[in-house]
């Protein structure tokens, strides 16, 4: 399938973070973005996949919209992609609805209990200060079974610490 350079259509749709920077400025790993439009596109993409595309691929995936119509877009040029690499295929998965990142509401549970552990107190209305990129960003940096490395990096980029200057 080929495909031009998308234009666009939402600010938070190409953007890395400033804790992201030891590796997206070659796009060695995933990026934040690259993630969120893949959860809503409903595809599972394993780093083998990742670094398996050609860098303007990659650099592509970043640039790529992220409107409904785009995610179909990115959904069937992944699996296509991917289907004749040597780990095999990206795997389809339901795509992103009504996932915590997406609520502004409140803070998810897995993040307050992320943050607790850490010993890390945030900002009680932050949360619905937050843009969706960086809501998702902060649940998938709280996941359990994650180091949480960037997690506190991240609250700080995003000005939701408390008593931080």
């Amino acid at each position: 399938m080929e495909r031009t350079a998308p234009t666009l259509t939402h600010s938070i749709a190409s953007h890395c973070f400033r804790f992201e920077a030891d590796f997206t400025g070659d796009l060695r790993c995933i990026p934040m973005a690259v993630r969120r439009k893949l959860d809503l596109a409903g595809v599972k993409l394993k780093l083998v996949h990742w670094g398996a595309l050609a860098e303007h691929e990659r650099q592509e995936l970043l640039a790529w919209p992220d409107d409904p119509a785009a995610m179909e877009q990115l959904r069937r040029w992944l699996l296509e992609r991917t289907a004749a690499m040597a780990d095999g295929p990206a795997k389809e998965l339901t795509p992103a609805i009504d996932q915590p990142w997406q609520q502004a509401e409140t803070w998810p549970e897995v993040l307050r209990q992320s943050c607790e552990q850490l010993g890390l107190a945030v900002m009680p209305d932050g949360w619905r200060s937050l843009d969706e990129l960086q809501r998702f960003a902060l649940v998938k940096l709280s996941h359990p079974g994650h180091e949480h490395r960037n997690l506190p990096a991240a609250l700080a980029e995003f000005n939701l610490l408390q008593g931080a200057g």
